[in-house]
């Protein structure tokens, strides 16, 4: 006799197994929108000599971002970057044109469908490579990044990019069925009745700039959030903040000359880029045009998210507060400055920064705890470093010291907890710091 919990495992289990066989029946008859022209000639023995397409696709490549995942200590796009994922760790593969360990093996055709639609000559793609947003973009911009990969000197590196995935998330058929639950294989569509900066901005967060992959929530599954869209998400031990209009949480306070300015110099004068934030910036944004990042902040600034009432501040009165304006005095304000105004365009400012008041806290706890790198761009060659606090202050006296910078200059946010902060302690596999704390 079946019981009920064998009759749940294998219903499960058969609604799996059909999610796999419908998902791969997708992906085997898939839009085939792409006009390709090398469908034959390996990328290993191809070489464009159109200069003007390999600019554009080198430009294509700094919109889309390549090189910040798909470079580590093996070279340019050699791959080997970890992303972290609550399913396991996933390093990012070889796309230089080593035929045995990267994609010189890979014709157009087959770079057009990893790109586009998550299909590699070794089995499906998982989301870490973002073909869900990059879906949109369009095969002259395709064919553009294809001969510019075509100029990159090939790198022998092996990369095992699933070695740190936990069974079964290691499987690749199961990306069948993700992709039939969660894989939205459209091409671009402008709007009509927007401008063409506006649409420009759309491609550009929505497709190539893949900006939701960071800055969306995802459900159990690691599945996007539609409905939740660019209203923050996770990103290993950072938060990805707002970057909708959202006045209390977004970008509703700052003006689209601002948002350009955060992504051409990793400052907009208050915030400071970090973490994989300067990355993007880094490596991505800074070589961006200045038309471009007008679009990108033009259609930003007309997502008006879920906006909510920003909540009251707690009183300076309050335990917490004073705990924490005493230990943001002596450890934080000769950097931070004692109206948390910060040094522009070089270290983070707390009044008016909307980042730090999130309802998820990770990025200000890892930030204390361990220390932190500020962007350096073209503009502001030189970066500032935040030190670590893990070995100085208790899980207590950072939780009252973010709780004050919340909650003082205009801000207000829920005090953050000593359990917040110890939550992320273990995370980062830091030492415990046991003093007393005012909560």
């Amino acid at each position: 006799m079946i019981n009920k919990k064998t009759a749940l495992i294998g219903g499960g289990a058969l609604a799996l197994a059909g999610a796999v066989m419908l998902g791969l029946v997708i992906q085997a008859n898939s839009t085939a929108r792409s006009q390709v022209a090398n469908d034959s000639v390996r990328l290993s023995d191809f070489k464009s000599s159109d200069a003007a397409l390999i600019k554009q696709g080198e430009y294509v490549m700094r919109g889309a971002d390549c090189a910040a995942c798909h470079t580590a200590k093996n070279g340019d796009f050699a791959g080997g970057y970890v992303i972290g994922t609550p399913f396991g760790d996933i390093q990012s593969s070889n796309i230089t044109p080593d035929r045995e360990t990267g994609i010189g093996n890979y014709t157009q055709r087959d770079f057009f469908n990893a790109v586009r639609q998550g299909q590699g000559r070794h089995g499906l793609l998982f989301p870490a490579m973002p073909y869900t947003d990059y879906t949109r973009m369009s095969d002259d911009d395709l064919r553009a990044l294809w001969a510019f990969f075509s100029t990159l000197e090939p790198k022998a590196h092996k990369v095992d990019e699933l070695a740190g995935m936990n069974f079964p998330f290691n499987q690749r058929l199961l990306m069948a069925g993700w992709n039939w639950l969660f894989f939205d294989n459209q091409p671009f569509a402008p709007e009509p009745a927007q401008s063409p900066e506006w649409n420009r901005g759309r491609y550009l967060v929505d497709g190539a700039g893949h900006c939701a992959a960071c800055h969306s929530p995802r459900n159990a599954l690691g599945g996007p959030i539609a409905r939740q869209a660019l209203q923050g998400g996770l990103v290993g031990t950072w938060f990805a903040p707002n970057i909708t209009n959202d006045a209390h949480l977004g970008l509703g306070d700052s003006t689209v000359e601002q948002i350009v300015d955060y992504l051409k110099t990793g400052s907009d004068g208050v915030a400071v880029a970090s973490g994989p934030m300067a990355e993007a910036i880094e490596n991505s944004t800074q070589h961006l045009s200045d038309e471009d990042l007008r679009a990108i902040a033009v259609y930003l600034k007309s997502l008006p998210g879920a906006p909510q009432p920003a909540p009251a501040a707690l009183a300076t009165s309050d335990a917490r507060m004073q705990h924490g304006g005493q230990g943001y005095e002596v450890h934080c304000s000769a950097c931070h400055g004692t109206e948390g105004e910060g040094v522009s365009h070089m270290i983070t400012g707390f009044a008016g920064n909307k980042a730090i008041l999130a309802g998820n806290t990770d990025t200000l706890t890892s930030v204390v705890l361990a220390g932190a790198r500020a962007v350096h761009t073209h503009t502001y060659v030189t970066g500032a470093g935040m030190p670590a606090f893990d070995w100085k202050l208790s899980d207590g006296e950072i939780a009252d010291i973010l709780t004050f910078a919340r909650n003082s200059w205009g801000n207000s946010a829920p005090a953050v907890t000593t359990e917040e902060v110890a939550k992320m302690r273990k995370q980062l596999d830091l030492p415990a710091q046991m003093r007393a704390s005012v909560q």
